[in-house]
């Protein structure tokens, strides 16, 4: 004998809403979701009965009020976008100039608006604090065609091939414009 339906739904429909209900319990029900590679994270630390108060924080430089973490990814985004000016901008209001992401995306932006010279002297510095900056090599590489030294984009390309190696994309753009660069010339 089959079950009798409940009041007022059909099967297909009961089955239907089943559906649904599993579906929100499951997007929205508690879980850990990890990208491929990432660590698992830390279990938390028991709170101790004498816990120090928290130090508040040292007031923002500049009057900014945004962190440099935000203000370097504005700054990306508007020198990706193509707004080099306003990226300058940005990216000129971080509290540490000497951040070599800060410097890098600069020197972007200021190569990208003409400003080549100027350009290398901010790259050279974000290499003097992190040499293993392959994307700051790449655009230094970038740099370096701008002003017609293809020998020492290519002392580049070999600092990021022995860094990370041929496969990495910091290296197949690198390659991909010093080709452009001597279909051009030649």
């Amino acid at each position: 004998m089959r079950n009798a339906p409940a009041p007022g739904l059909r099967p297909r429909a009961r089955w239907g809403l089943m559906c649904v209900a599993a579906a929100v319990a499951f997007a929205f029900g508690p879980q850990t979701v990890l990208a491929a590679g990432d660590p698992p994270p830390a279990a938390p630390r028991p709170k101790s009965p004498k816990a120090k108060a928290k130090p508040k924080p040292k007031p923002k430089e500049k009057g900014s009020s945004l962190k440099d973490d935000q203000i370097y990814s504005l700054g990306y985004w508007q020198a990706k976008g193509g707004a080099w000016d306003a990226a300058l901008a940005t990216l000129r209001s971080a509290g540490n100039q000497a951040d070599p992401r800060i410097q890098t995306m600069i020197g972007y932006s200021l190569r990208k608006l003409g400003r080549v010279e100027e350009a290398v002297g901010y790259y050279l510095a974000a290499l003097a604090s992190d040499p293993a900056r392959t994307t700051t090599r790449e655009y230094l590489g970038e740099a370096y065609l701008q002003i017609n030294r293809p020998d020492m984009a290519k002392e580049q390309l070999a600092e990021i091939a022995s860094r990370r190696g041929s496969a990495c994309e910091d290296y197949r753009l690198l390659v991909d414009e010093i080709e452009k660069f001597e279909r051009q010339a030649g």
